[in-house]
């Protein structure tokens, strides 16, 4: 049975502001999102789509470094070129902010903290590479090495970019700190993670049994997750 709702909000990506945006960006998300948008609001019914600039990472991080200037430089830069792109696209967005504003710092909080105060983290000690000179734990965006699989010497502590494939730091032959180009050392810290598998359940039920509308290539998506 088909649902009808009284109102739909459309949400995109959020591109990294670290650069432009590209052909592919629009291609990938947001002129199929603004296709949808138009259509509904022709339909007359009411519809919010929402987007925004990350302006938190890794890779705004690395690009500052690269550009000698500090990572608030950056995303002020690139968040004004994104936003811009999108108007001259013609990307009818409803709200397009940014993740450094105070709406976003303060929602985010608040979901953090909803969450803590219900006891739903779970801390644990782990080890992860840390480097001695810049003194700071890295990323793994900020570890580069050579490739176990291709033996590309230029990958990244999460992906080989030259063969795509998935890695995790401590597979990198040789790694190497992307900030000060030592090589790491592995030391214990302690994080927060949110056991989502509490969830699979309601997940489970709401992703594959109420929306058989879907295509095959996202329940394929959904089920591997």
């Amino acid at each position: 049975m088909e649902k009808h709702f009284k109102r739909t909000l459309i949400t995109t990506a959020l591109p990294y502001a670290n650069g432009p945006v590209h052909i592919g960006h629009l291609a990938g998300v947001y002129v199929p999102a603004d296709i949808y948008a138009r259509y509904l609001r022709m339909k007359g019914e009411e519809v919010l789509m929402i987007g925004g600039s990350d302006e938190h990472g890794v890779p705004i991080t690395l690009r500052a470094k690269r550009e000698g200037v500090t990572p608030q430089d950056v995303v002020d830069h690139y968040h004004g070129i994104i936003k811009k792109s999108f108007e001259e696209f013609g990307i009818s967005f409803d709200i397009y902010s940014r993740t450094t504003s105070a709406i976003h710092r303060q929602t985010a909080s608040e979901f953090f903290r909803t969450l803590y105060d219900k006891g739903e983290f779970i801390e644990k000690t782990s080890e992860q590479y840390y480097d001695e000179e810049a003194k700071q734990f890295l990323a793994d965006r900020y570890i580069t090495g050579t490739c176990p699989h291709c033996g590309n010497e230029k990958a990244y502590g999460d992906q080989c970019e030259a063969c795509g494939t998935s890695l995790s730091p401590t597979e990198l032959i040789n790694p190497k700190s992307a900030i000060s180009g030592s090589q790491p050392v592995m030391r214990e810290t302690k994080h927060w993670y949110l056991p989502l598998d509490k969830w699979e359940p309601f997940l489970r039920h709401w992703i594959l049994d109420e929306h058989k509308e879907w295509n095959s290539n996202e329940y394929g998506q959904w089920r591997s997750w």
